[in-house]
């Protein structure tokens, strides 16, 4: 018998098979993930550097309606999102007669759980490969634990101990012990990877809630009137 993975694959037995079906399903999982990601934040940060660009160096209260509306222009902008979210529900609570919080607080609020949804929406996914880059060694020493047995059985079918006749069941064994590593190695690298950089634009977002909250308290209280004005009228 040559050691081809397609003899290989059809000297396997049903577990084994199972095994390596898993693992290589869970590494296309991965994959996948790992380029939705890459994608997504790219085009979010592509976003966020228009709006900003549309935006301009400062929001001033009269400019509020045009900037809401250029911040639906991007939809799937992380950054476009919250500002618009913010601006919309400061307009919002200036507009109503409601006492309690003020507008700014009202604002300061949404925002916070603005941000919350925001993370929750650019954590997607990560849990697949947490899970892929930990449960994958698992996966592989079970197709191991079936490889030996197999060896083992090969043993007792031959009544002896030759190589022939376990060298089919530890190959099997080595390779679902390699396949585990290599889907789990880089599971847990991209995973690193896209934390280290979701964790970068998260703290964008919250420097920018926050600016935005400063902005906002550093306004006339005249302009604030107006802008309530605005929104009723």
């Amino acid at each position: 018998m040559t050691f081809s993975l397609m003899e290989m694959w059809n000297s396997m037995g049903l577990p084994a098979r199972v095994v390596g079906a898993l693992l290589v399903t869970m590494g296309l999982a991965s994959l996948t993930v790992f380029i939705e990601r890459l994608i997504a934040l790219r085009r979010s940060r592509s976003a966020g550097r228009r709006f900003a660009k549309e935006l301009g160096a400062e929001l001033h209260p009269h400019s509020i309606e045009s900037a809401i509306r250029d911040a639906a222009k991007y939809p799937r902008g992380h950054l476009p999102r919250l500002v618009g979210a913010g601006l919309t529900t400061y307009c919002e609570a200036r507009a109503s007669d409601e006492g309690g919080l003020s507008a700014v607080e009202r604002t300061r609020r949404s925002l916070q759980r603005r941000l919350e949804e925001l993370g929750a929406d650019l954590r997607r996914g990560l849990a697949v490969l947490a899970s892929v880059g930990s449960v994958a060694p698992f996966v592989g020493l079970l197709g191991t634990v079936v490889g030996i047995i197999s060896a083992f059985q090969g043993i007792a079918a031959t009544g002896s101990g030759g190589l022939s006749s376990v060298a089919a069941g530890i190959s099997e064994a080595l390779v679902e012990t390699a396949l585990g590593l290599a889907v789990a190695i880089p599971a847990v690298l991209a995973f690193n990877y896209l934390s280290g950089a979701i964790a970068r634009d998260e703290m964008a977002l919250a420097t920018a809630a926050g600016e935005l909250i400063d902005m906002i308290e550093s306004w006339p209280e005249e302009d604030q009137t107006d802008v309530r004005r605005e929104r009723v009228a």
